[in-house]
């Protein structure tokens, strides 16, 4: 079977976008984790495939790197928006259904291969604030730690310490470590599904950016992770959040054909 995919990328976090609407795709972790593979497949952090959904103008269904289902990637998120505006499903607003739930789009800036898109998340579950940890649910569960430098954190143990730690069992949880500095926060992610750290996680950038405005304050801020600048804006009313959005880039790095 010849499969057609697209490559895109959000701030470094790459996809490979598939369009399943006829449900041709043959899901399977192995194959999922082949066309992942950065050696002997396309590469990426995950697969995206464009469903149809009654009453929306697609679904979303996610998969991680290692083949596993996820809820939500907010990064994954702005990146199909643009791929279903290039495929011509829609405009430049758009409503899915992702496994956490409704989405809104809206591409804002349309410069060819580079969208900036502006994704309307789901309102977050807060489930823990302990001094300079905070555990939530943004599409999928993070823990956000504040540290002095997130430079100088040992990401792959320290990450998969807390990933594993058994009060976040049985689904695990991403790992942000994070840093305010100047009224911009600066990320790095651990995420589960992958087993490693990446250049941005949407999802963590978002759970970040509230743990930021509980510890902090603020209701909005610029966000700097390895693969480039997001920016997340939210209401507050106490410690609960809505109208949470995340903007920034998703661009087309290339197309092409495979065999699977």
């Amino acid at each position: 079977m010849t499969l057609p995919f697209s490559k895109y990328e959000g701030t470094g976090n790459d996809f490979i976008m598939i369009d399943d609407r006829k449900l041709q795709f043959p899901v399977s972790e192995n194959l999922i984790s082949r066309l992942c593979d950065r050696h002997f497949g396309i590469g990426a952090d995950g697969i995206l495939l464009v469903q149809h959904s009654e009453g929306y103008d697609f679904g979303m269904n996610y998969f991680n790197s290692d083949g596993s289902p996820a809820t939500f990637c907010g990064n994954g998120g702005r990146c199909i928006t643009a791929f279903a505006h290039r495929m011509g499903i829609t405009g430049n607003t758009s409503r899915f259904m992702a496994a956490d739930g409704i989405h809104h789009a809206r591409i804002t800036e349309n410069n060819g291969p580079v969208m900036i898109v502006e994704l309307e998340m789901q309102d977050p579950v807060i489930y823990s604030t302990d001094n300079n940890s905070y555990y939530m649910n943004t599409g999928t569960y993070h823990v956000v730690k504040f540290v002095d430098n997130p430079d100088n954190v040992e990401i792959l143990e320290s990450g998969r310490e807390i990933r594993f730690d058994a009060r976040y069992e049985p689904h695990g949880s991403n790992v942000n470590f994070a840093r305010l500095l100047k009224k911009e926060l600066y990320v790095r992610t651990y995420e589960k599904g992958v087993e490693n750290e990446t250049l941005s996680c949407g999802t963590g950038v978002t759970a970040s950016a509230l743990a930021a405005a509980l510890k902090y304050g603020g209701d909005d801020f610029y966000v700097n992770t390895a693969g480039g600048r997001l920016f997340v804006s939210f209401k507050r009313t106490g410690d609960s959040f809505r109208q949470v959005k995340l903007t920034g880039p998703a661009k087309l790095v290339f197309e092409g054909f495979i065999e699977i």
